[in-house]
């Protein structure tokens, strides 16, 4: 699978008091490359409001490497650690890194997919599919059944 990269245009309001990146500023930069990667490949919020379903997270979490400052080139990358074969439940692991080569933090996300009407989780359609099988993939990767 081809590489996915978002660069990410640090902002002022990104930093805390010591000008250190805010821990939440991880996670937002991790789910928007994500969803942008999705909206790329024809997985809009639209189609996913037409078709009732939309991604839950289980569980987000971050290991931070190094520091970031802000004159720091970042960007962001996503693969596939663990899926259901029919992507059902999924891992995807982001890697955070300044300066092209420099990882600063690993964001992982376990998800699933929630009928938005019944407010359940369910099997998802097609598309969903379709996108996924586009997805890089993690070197130890593997399928949950």
């Amino acid at each position: 699978m081809e590489a996915f990269l978002q660069t990410v245009q640090p902002r002022w309001s990104d930093l805390d008091p010591n000008f250190h990146f805010r821990h939440s500023v991880y996670y937002d930069w991790a789910t928007m490359c994500r969803l942008e990667f999705l909206k790329e490949r024809g997985l809009t919020p639209a189609l996913m409001k037409k078709l009732n379903f939309g991604p839950v997270i289980f569980r987000e979490e971050a290991v931070f490497r190094k520091e970031i400052e802000y004159e720091d080139k970042v960007s962001i990358n996503l693969q596939l650690q663990k899926s259901r074969r029919d992507y059902s439940r999924w891992t995807i692991i982001h890697e955070i890194k300044k300066n092209e080569d420099i990882i600063c933090a690993v964001v992982t996300v376990d998800g699933a997919w929630l009928n938005t009407i019944e407010r359940k989780l369910f099997n998802p359609p097609a598309e969903v599919a379709h996108v996924f099988q586009q997805m890089p993939i993690d070197e130890n990767f593997h399928w949950l059944d």
